[in-house]
């Protein structure tokens, strides 16, 4: 951390004592490449484990709350965030060098936000493999929203379209992503991060298909309940 950032990285995080240090781990090797001087907080949503104390120990600001919405938990983030760039990146993911050097190129030469291509990490069946790719094309690629794992923006046009829509519990990368695309060009970087499949292997391929499947097709009042989304919020850690 340094008294005055440029990119402020915000990790969101409950209960992730087991993924949580590779993840700062590499945040701060890709900080580190860009030459820029960067912050990590992570924004500690009523941990019950050693969440928070990894956090702190690795250096990072932790931001404690209580609020159980992924979106009001990346917004209580950048409230405490004081780069010009903003990134938000889940607690089992892994920012790649390149991936983050991209991302603020992209800025520079006049993006208005983006997200990246999304790989997964391994143990997984082909089946899962090649369902994980058609759903990240489709939401990535064809449709152009960026992945709730990686987000990138500067904080003026975060502040401007009043950051994440708190009102949604599910797919609020996707409205996050339109109203960022409102304000000017939003890309989907062909650099990567690496994100855990443990959903994938925690769960059976037809619950997670019939749960992707209810995502795309859905309307939006569906997404303003938690309620029948505990695979979100409430699914288990693994242990092995």
């Amino acid at each position: 951390m340094t008294a005055e950032p440029r990119v402020s990285i915000i990790i969101p995080a409950r209960n992730e004592e087991r993924v949580l240090a590779a993840t700062l781990a590499s945040v701060q090797r890709a900080g580190a490449s860009t030459g820029l001087p960067c912050e990590i907080i992570v924004v500690d949503d009523a941990s019950e484990d050693r969440t928070a104390a990894i956090a702190a120990e690795a250096g990072a600001r932790v931001v404690s709350v209580k609020i159980h919405n992924i979106g009001a938990v990346r917004n209580a983030g950048a409230r405490q965030a004081r780069g010009d760039v903003l990134v938000f990146l889940d607690a089992d993911t892994l920012l790649p060098e390149a991936t983050l050097q991209a991302a603020l190129r992209a800025l520079e030469a006049g993006a208005v936000g983006g997200g990246a291509w999304v790989e997964f990490d391994g143990r997984i069946t082909w089946v899962q493999a090649c369902l994980a790719r058609a759903f990240a094309w489709f939401w990535l690629r064809l449709c152009g929203w960026g992945a709730g794992c990686f987000l990138f923006t500067r904080k003026a046009d975060f502040d401007a379209i009043g950051g994440f829509d708190e009102q949604y519990f599910c797919a609020e990368e996707r409205f996050f992503s339109a109203a960022l695309k409102s304000r000017g060009r939003f890309v989907i970087l062909p650099e990567s991060v690496v994100t855990s499949a443990r959903k994938l292997r925690l769960y059976s391929t037809g619950r997670l298909f019939w749960i992707g499947l209810r995502t795309l097709c859905t309307g939006k009042q569906r997404f303003r309940q938690r309620e029948g989304l505990e695979i979100l919020y409430d699914a288990p850690r693994e242990t092995g």
